[in-house]
């Protein structure tokens, strides 16, 4: 990696690489929010004059799945890239201050998130096999649970963020 740095210096390198990290979660986040919503409250005969909530909840969810998979996984490796300088530049400071509590929820994020991609394999089984009524309720279930999970996610790394600056 150290010709990278040739051209462009440390600073800039994991800039890049956090805005990369973010968009990628913005784009899984709305995503499954979509697929979570379209399951969890499916619209049932709409007409042409269908307004925006009764068109958000109308997208096809099996269309979603390989996206949802390939995103959470590049989201997860980006993040856990980052993790090699949260760990000594972020967690060091916000334990050093006694801010025990957004660590903890911090920890936690880590945890839902390796167990959300721990299910993407259930979670592209279910959703492949859409048309097996018998598996509704897990195929509904898992996919709020990724949902709420990456949500949590996206805001938790968002509180750290402000409680220890990007860059500070």
């Amino acid at each position: 990696m150290d010709f990278v740095f040739d051209y462009i210096s440390v600073n800039t390198f994991w800039t890049i690489l956090l805005i990369a990290h973010s968009l990628f979660a913005v784009t899984l986040l709305g995503a499954l929010t979509h697929q979570a919503v379209a399951v969890l409250a499916p619209v049932r005969g709409a007409g042409s004059g269908a307004g925006f909530v009764t068109r958000f909840r109308a997208v096809s969810g099996p269309r979603y799945v390989n996206a949802v998979c390939l995103l959470w996984a590049i989201t997860f490796l980006l993040g856990a890239w980052i993790y090699t300088q949260f760990r000594i530049y972020v967690r060091i400071p916000i334990e050093q201050q006694g801010y025990w509590k957004t660590q903890g929820m911090f920890e936690l994020k880590e945890h839902l998130v390796t167990f959300g991609l721990g299910l993407l394999p259930s979670y592209w089984y279910l959703w492949k096999n859409a048309h097996d009524s018998e598996c509704d309720t897990a195929r509904k279930w898992l996919t709020a649970w990724l949902a709420f999970t990456c949500w949590y996610a996206f805001l938790m790394g968002h509180i750290v963020n402000n409680v220890r600056g990007f860059g500070s």
